[in-house]
């Protein structure tokens, strides 16, 4: 099989080297893909951008390409499912109208409200006024979320009305463009966040590792959010009997609900969850793509064949697997970030130490790179995922922190606290 990923992360580049593990991969072709993408064998980067539909599907239909694996969110909520499967192709990925899940907060708090499934109360707005009065009548600290597409950056935890108010004229002053067209406005769950990936056919969804991000920038979960500091799997906090809970009153609620409307959808879906002290757990969003930097570190432990799963999902035949195979121990990833990150920050800089970082047992996913004539140079706000998996989480953990003590660009920001609640 040759296979195309679409996407130039971290996440992509945990998709590729995870296919590549498979006799039955050819080749995989990356698009546009990175400078850690166009180093592995087998792998080659196609210089097209992930909402160039037209040129993709040529490329694919010109090249042989069996399957085509959709990395990032954008261009789903585009509908680039909609248009490849109508040259023929099998993609990986819902349709434009199954990634509204994701592409509108608001869209998706209604299906979560018609089907039953736990999540936090919450209000849509459409001025900034009447927002501001809701937020002054409910107090703090509450959410502002802006609903569209954000990079992972359009969620505001305000803990004082004046910071969900400045959140509020800041989303309706066009910070994040269209996503901040509306706003929701929701209560604010205290507890520890999960996110439960799960591989979808339409009828059929199954689950896979439980994992935990570290979202805000600062050690101590402090400061601005962001896409992600790194990331653990399993998590504990999310045990076999809470993991059945989640199959049966979320995930097998929120398909059938999208089946309900009409939507086929197969793909990802991916709930990220609050679970409260008392074991109880509320839907804080639901994304309709692999989560970065969740697969990084649920890829590794995975021993069913990846490409298996997922034609599995395509061609509608998810209940005829066997149950889905994994390693023992667990997975730790560390992301190494530019300075300034995730506000304003320069690209660039030189990277080195890669080699050295490997050479301990990690494996380095880029996300932010750029290979400029055999030079390694950032391209991103967050820039690597130093990887390790070990038999327990202190060994993976001590894995990855000698790996990105390895590596060095000017700037470099990292967390030297992912996974402090399971220390």
């Amino acid at each position: 099989m040759k296979v195309l990923v679409v996407g130039n992360g971290g996440r992509e580049h945990a998709l590729a080297w995870k296919l590549l593990q498979s006799k039955q991969i050819e080749q995989v072709v990356c698009a546009p893909g990175n400078g850690g993408t166009a180093g592995i064998k087998g792998c080659q980067n196609l210089p097209l951008a992930v909402d160039d539909f037209e040129g993709i599907s040529q490329f694919a239909q010109n090249e042989g390409i069996s399957l085509v694996v959709v990395g990032p969110e954008v261009p789903l909520a585009k509908g680039i499912t909609d248009y490849l499967n109508s040259k023929g192709l099998k993609v990986f990925g819902p349709t434009r109208a199954g990634a509204q899940i994701e592409a509108s907060k608001a869209w998706a708090k209604a299906l979560m409200q018609e089907a039953g499934i736990p999540t936090a109360q919450a209000a849509v707005f459409t001025e900034a006024a009447a927002a501001k009065s809701y937020v002054k009548a409910q107090g703090a600290p509450i959410v502002v979320k802006a609903d569209g597409l954000a990079a992972g950056k359009g969620v505001i935890v305000a803990e004082t009305v004046e910071q969900a108010q400045a959140a509020i004229d800041a989303m309706f002053g066009g910070e994040f463009g269209s996503a901040g067209k509306f706003v929701v406005i929701e209560e604010c769950l205290i507890g520890e966040e999960v996110s439960v990936l799960a591989l979808t056919d339409g009828l059929t969804i199954r689950p896979l590792q439980p994992a935990q991000d570290h979202k805000r920038i600062g050690e101590g979960d402090t400061g601005e959010n962001t896409g992600g500091m790194g990331a653990y799997a399993p998590a504990p906090i999310a045990t076999k009997e809470v993991m059945a809970r989640i199959q049966k009153e979320v995930l097998e609620k929120a398909i059938a609900a999208l089946k309900a409307k009409g939507i086929d959808y197969r793909g990802v879906l991916y709930a990220g969850l609050m679970m409260t002290p008392q074991g109880d757990f509320k839907v804080l969003e639901f994304n309709c793509r692999f989560g970065d930097p969740e697969t990084q570190v649920v890829l590794p432990l995975l021993e069913t064949p990846l490409e298996e799963l997922i034609l599995a999902c395509v061609e509608q035949r998810l209940a005829e697997m066997p149950p889905i195979a994994w390693k023992q121990g667990a997975a730790v990833t560390v992301v190494a970030a530019s300075g300034g990150y995730p506000g304003a920050y320069e690209k660039g800089k030189v990277i080195t130490g890669i080699e050295q970082a490997e050479a301990l047992g990690t494996t380095v996913f880029h996300a932010g790179t750029n290979l400029n004539q055999e030079q390694l140079l950032t391209d991103g706000g967050r820039v690597l995922n130093v990887t390790a998996a070990g038999e327990t989480f202190d060994q993976a953990l001590a894995q990855a922190y000698a790996g990105i003590q390895c590596i060095h660009f000017e700037g470099m920001y990292y967390r030297r606290d992912i996974g402090h609640r399971v220390r």
